[in-house]
């Protein structure tokens, strides 16, 4: 059975209606009530009113032009639906355009969804290097260093955080290069948490703490479906993709705390925190993007409990000494409905994890990090990163809900996708 929602703006709503209600149904379908107050947020809030009415199929009908953005965001409310756009020669968005952003965003949520049993390290670089490949195979290359081999390359920290566990640890380097020249200048680089499984090592989680924890690669999928947008839409621009993957696991081979890293840059990291360890994994990511001289890089993680505890779960937080590339993502955001909240990062926050042993410890031996722990996560991290180089850091606060929200469906939200595919363009 196909359902149909209607945007009535300015029309009398059909009766029986609740006038506190976003939502009535008759016989003509179900019907979406819109003020004009808060069109995307009451779209959002009636797509999960309207859930356990639809199953399988969704019909959108009405030709005036808003009515395909807000059919957008109510799809986005719902899960593995079969959907048909509204048609009218009013709609000035693209109807394929939609199916691709809606497919970007599945694909991101059906990666973050899957149980950690099924999506080890290996899997998911596998996953993400097959999906990427297979809607541009000429354009699309992608190399996967795996286990011991990350030392040889360099890249310790990933090779540390993933040493615990059976299933090896792997940093996959993709190269999309729709220009046919192996010289081209490296536009964008994409840059990945990819923790698979996070106990928290021996700094280990509690049990109701660690249920969650297959989403902790939320920011290598967040990455990927943004480049899948970007490839599926006919981007021109050469971008990489650096995935950092790993379990974060306890085992007698395990990282442990005291331990000190030497990364590639020389920089030497003491461990205070073994739950701390996406900042260690991204920094090989940055670096390694680095190397390409790209003109932005842009990383995704769900780096720190702290900035859920700053912005909620309705935003993602938002990191960059580069205040014209913040506020342009910050647009972007609000235009996708994917807000984003800018929290500080100062040159001094590097200097927010001191360490007597080493050149600086992972986090503060304290719960959360201590205060300010998102921006001093954010600090470490832009040790890694050429100044030269603009760079925005996102921390997916909102990436991941166990149960659903008056907002969002239970799993992967998938936000932040869209934005970081429209900032790539």
């Amino acid at each position: 059975m196909s359902y149909f929602l209607i945007h009535k703006t300015t029309q009398a709503p059909a009766l029986p209606y609740n006038p506190n209600s976003l939502i009535s149904m008759n016989e003509g379908g179900l019907t979406v009530h819109l003020t004009g107050q808060n069109n995307v947020r009451d779209c959002q809030k009636a797509a999960r009113l309207a859930s356990g009415l639809i199953h399988s199929q969704i019909k959108f009908v009405g030709d005036w032009e808003p009515v395909l953005q807000r059919s957008f965001v109510l799809a986005l409310g719902n899960t593995n639906l079969s959907v048909k756009w509204a048609a009218g020669d009013n709609n000035s968005a693209d109807p394929t355009a939609l199916n691709q952003a809606l497919m970007a965003v599945e694909f991101a949520r059906q990666l973050v969804n899957q149980s950690p049993q099924d999506l080890s390290p290996v899997a998911l670089a596998e996953q993400v290097a097959h999906h990427l490949e297979g809607l541009a195979p000429e354009h699309v290359s992608a190399k996967h260093i795996v286990g011991d081999a990350l030392v040889e390359f360099g890249w310790h920290g990933i090779y540390e955080v993933g040493r615990g566990s059976e299933r090896p640890p792997v940093l996959l380097e993709l190269d999309y290069n729709p220009t046919g020249n192996p010289d081209a200048p490296v536009d964008v680089a994409l840059v990945g948490k990819g923790i698979t499984f996070d106990s928290g090592g021996y700094s280990i989680k509690s049990s109701e703490g660690m249920l969650d924890m297959k989403c902790d690669m939320g920011g290598a999928a967040t990455v990927s479906a943004a480049l899948s947008l970007a490839i599926m839409q006919g981007s021109m621009k050469r971008i990489r993709l650096l995935l950092c993957c790993a379990e974060n696991l306890i085992s007698g081979h395990a990282y442990k705390l005291g331990d000190i890293i030497t990364y590639k840059n020389g920089l030497t990291v003491e461990i205070v925190n073994t739950d701390a360890e996406g900042r260690l994994v991204l920094a090989d990511g940055l670096m390694a993007a680095c190397e390409a001289q790209p003109g932005l890089i842009i990383d995704a993680a769900t780096l720190t409990g702290a900035a859920v505890m700053a912005v909620g779960t309705e935003y993602n937080a938002l990191f960059s000494t580069n205040t014209a590339l913040a506020q342009q993502l910050i647009s972007i955001g609000d235009a996708q409905a994917e807000p984003f909240w800018q929290l500080p990062l100062a040159p001094w926050h590097q200097e927010m994890c001191p360490s007597p042993f080493a050149d600086t410890a992972n986090s503060r031996p304290q719960k959360g990090g201590g205060a300010g722990g998102a921006s001093n996560a954010a600090g470490f991290l832009s040790r890694f990163v050429d100044s030269s180089i603009p760079w925005v850091h996102i921390d997916l606060a909102g990436a991941y809900h166990r149960n659903p929200t008056n907002t969002k469906p239970a799993g992967a939200t998938g936000m932040g996708v869209l934005s970081i595919a429209q900032l790539l363009k």
